[in-house]
């Protein structure tokens, strides 16, 4: 048996009820995108139901309304978790509910405590330059002259829980650049923030353009993950993208850390393609549609990434055996029409697809845990206790 959770990275449906809390109200990622872009779109996940979940919420989607009977199975998942960030929806779809939201910091100048900044200038043995929350884009502009200048660290947060560095590839070799991220990861753990993000970059000043070199330092896991669960359990557990990352390396017995969703898109399908020897579960993360379009506020690429998307989904569903089970969500929304340049509280979709079963709606679940006590079910591991099979 094999089971596939595929993750695109910041694809909300729809406010959550708490989301004035987070300055978030009226937030809707597929709406909003579905709304500025004419014509029919995402006629795969149509079919598994994606119209039929906005439906629950009482949106329509333009050009993806719902069907009478779609093939798959539909729902869409509150976040139980304070947050609205990466590693609290990847972690809870793992089955980690987070009783607190992880630590934030100001975003106006100085974002970082000077005993933070203090420490971390002796132990790399670096300045550290930005001190702000800001678009990770427009800061290399800004300041990638001075560091490539000086050789300070562009140092800058957000409003989620992150701690971002960058550096020029030629001013700072990328290993020296990921041990600054061990050294920062080390000093924030007090500070229960969940990732520190190295973010390389290259090109001149005035053309810096971001690599795919980045790559996520997190917080350690409170508690064993699904990944953990399932591989305890006889499960061959296997990430795609940035699983690995997110979780720490835990818990898999495969990891792709492939950059960019082509090249995920392509390696879950080579995945696909492979006959298991026994039972396995694929978790796939899809980044683009979060960092590359929806932080830059960018609705016409991250339509486009959802077009891709949904033509690999496609060819996914032709190699799901009978005994396959594949799921469609998200981890948290980035509505690109939304204001600012951040995450937005919004509920995720659920599409599930099994060859041959019909669909029906799973209706407003509770947490994006059930996919984790679902995972159990599907695998006839032991009962997990937290969140709701469907």
């Amino acid at each position: 048996m094999r089971a596939t959770v595929i993750v695109i990275d910041s694809f909300g449906i729809g406010a959550l009820p708490d989301a004035h809390e987070y300055g978030d109200n009226g937030a809707n990622t597929a709406l909003h995108i579905a709304e500025r872009i004419p014509g029919p779109k995402w006629p795969v996940m149509r079919r598994l139901g994606l119209g039929n979940a906005s439906e629950l919420l009482g949106a329509v989607l333009p050009g993806c309304e719902p069907l009478p009977r779609p093939d798959g199975s539909w729902g869409v998942m509150r976040m139980k978790s304070p947050g609205k960030d990466t590693t609290t929806g990847h972690w809870e779809i793992a089955g980690i509910i987070l009783d607190r939201a992880f630590g934030t910091f100001p975003p106006e100048y100085p974002s970082f405590p000077e005993p933070l900044v203090r420490e971390f200038e002796r132990r790399t043995g670096r300045k550290l330059i930005g001190n702000t929350a800001a678009s990770g884009t427009e800061i290399i502009q800004q300041l990638g002259e001075e560091h490539q200048r000086t050789g300070a660290l562009i140092c800058y947060t957000s409003a989620d829980s992150v701690f971002q560095i960058a550096a020029h590839e030629e001013t700072v070799p990328l290993e020296e650049l990921y041990r600054a991220c061990r050294i920062a990861r080390e000093l924030l753990d007090p500070y229960r923030i969940a990732r520190v993000i190295a973010r390389p970059f290259v090109g001149e000043p005035g053309a810096f353009t971001r690599t795919k070199n980045r790559k996520d330092f997190s917080i350690a896991l409170p508690e064993e993950s699904a990944l953990e669960y399932l591989r305890r359990h006889g499960v061959e557990t296997v990430g795609v993208g940035k699983i690995g990352n997110i979780f720490n390396e835990q818990g898999l017995d495969r990891n792709y850390p492939e950059k960019g969703n082509p090249a995920c898109l392509a390696k879950t399908r080579e995945l696909l393609e492979e006959r298991p020897k026994h039972n396995t579960f694929i978790f796939v993360n899809l980044v683009d549609t979060d960092m590359v379009y929806g932080h830059r506020r960018d609705v016409e690429g991250y339509h486009a990434a959802l077009a891709e998307i949904d033509r690999e989904l496609g060819a996914y569903i032709e190699l799901c055996g009978a005994d396959d089970l594949l799921i469609v969500t998200a981890d948290h929304g980035c509505d690109p029409t939304y204001r600012g340049t951040d995450h937005t509280r919004e509920y995720v979709p659920l599409l599930v697809y099994r060859k041959g079963v019909p669909g029906r709606s799973l209706g407003e679940r509770e947490s994006h845990a059930d996919i984790a006590s679902s995972l159990a079910a599907f695998f006839g591991t032991p009962e997990l206790t937290i969140g709701r099979r469907f």
